[in-house]
């Protein structure tokens, strides 16, 4: 495989954004901002055999997911993606289809959002392939969505369910035993196919105050990010935690995946109650699932709270950590 060959096989034909000047082509790419908005950038990288496993996802999943998780990060501020940009590093194992594969499956969700590739770096390793995506995106002057604006009264809610990924990855792990009856199929597909909930964003930054958060690594660990950035408690129900209704067939305490189990992507946050019923108006218009899951509770120590039935219990912030084991 031949790396400007690949490069020029992977040079989009035609560009979605008005505002690139030049893309792909140049020893870097060059883009007009809009005055009225403010620019919102995020990276994430992929590692074979830390990240995904081409034996449990193709390569078009992986691409697929690898583009999706920044999305989401740009979903979780308010914002639009606009532009991505891919660095990859390649083993002697990632032959010519394997690598198209995973640039169809970025450019098939990127296709969705308008988004154009301008750019990256390709390198050869020995052994595990990184995937490491730029995603470029915007929000209106003003209206980005961060996580420290959080006060006692506001609603805590959710898009989506949550817990799906986490048991569609127990699933390829031969760690549950399904019963003909569930729907296998879709939680498999929320693990390795996540969607990222832009429209939801974007609704949430229409409001004067949100924060939020994407659930990549539990919801109880984003939670607690905003917990700690905003200097409140947040109380939660686990009766209120919404998920899909086959989650406690696989497993009896499903409510560890809920809470604990990331890579849902859908967003949490927080805001005024007075705004609720605004807001809840605005996503069931979009077809967009959003569930109160309990309120912000009050300037005390920083933390989360999760009532079960006559029980509380102080959630840690715990989820998926590279450095912890």
């Amino acid at each position: 495989m031949d790396e400007f060959d690949l490069i020029r096989r992977i040079t989009p034909k035609e560009t979605h954004q008005r505002s690139l000047v030049m893309g792909i082509g140049d020893d870097a790419s060059v883009y007009q901002p809009h005055s009225h908005c403010e620019e919102v950038v995020c990276v994430d990288t992929m590692v074979e055999h830390v990240h995904f496993r081409f034996d449990f996802s193709t390569p078009f999943e992986v691409g697929f997911k690898a583009l999706a998780v920044n999305v989401s990060d740009i979903a979780a501020m308010g914002g639009t993606p606009k532009y991505y940009l891919v660095s990859i590093a390649i083993p002697p194992h990632g032959d010519e289809a394997i690598v198209t594969a995973l640039y169809e499956g970025m450019n098939a969700l990127a296709d969705t959002y308008h988004m154009d590739l301008i750019g990256g770096d390709t390198v050869a390793t020995r052994s595990d392939f990184v995937i490491t995506v730029t995603v470029i995106g915007e929000v209106p002057k003003g209206a980005a969505c961060y996580r420290h604006s959080a006060r006692a009264g506001d609603v805590v809610f959710v898009t989506g369910e949550l817990g799906s990924s986490a048991a569609g990855l127990s699933l390829l792990m031969n760690e549950v035993n399904a019963a003909h009856s569930i729907d296998t199929a879709f939680f498999l597909e929320r693990h390795k196919m996540p969607q990222p909930h832009v429209a939801a964003g974007l609704i949430c930054s229409s409001f004067p105050r949100v924060t939020l958060n994407d659930v990549s690594d539990g919801l109880a660990s984003e939670l607690n990010e905003i917990a700690e950035a905003s200097h409140v408690t947040l109380e939660i129900e686990a009766d209120k935690l919404p998920k899909h209704p086959d989650l406690p067939l696989l497993r009896k305490d499903w409510l560890e995946w809920v809470l604990f189990g990331g890579e849902d992507f859908v967003l949490t946050g927080t805001i005024p109650a007075a705004d609720w019923e605004s807001f809840e108006t605005q996503c069931k218009k979009q077809g967009i699932q959003v569930t109160c899951i309990g309120q912000v509770k009050g300037d005390e120590a920083a933390s989360v709270i999760l009532k079960d039935n006559d029980q509380q219990t102080i959630l840690m912030k715990k989820g998926y950590n590279h450095f912890k084991k």
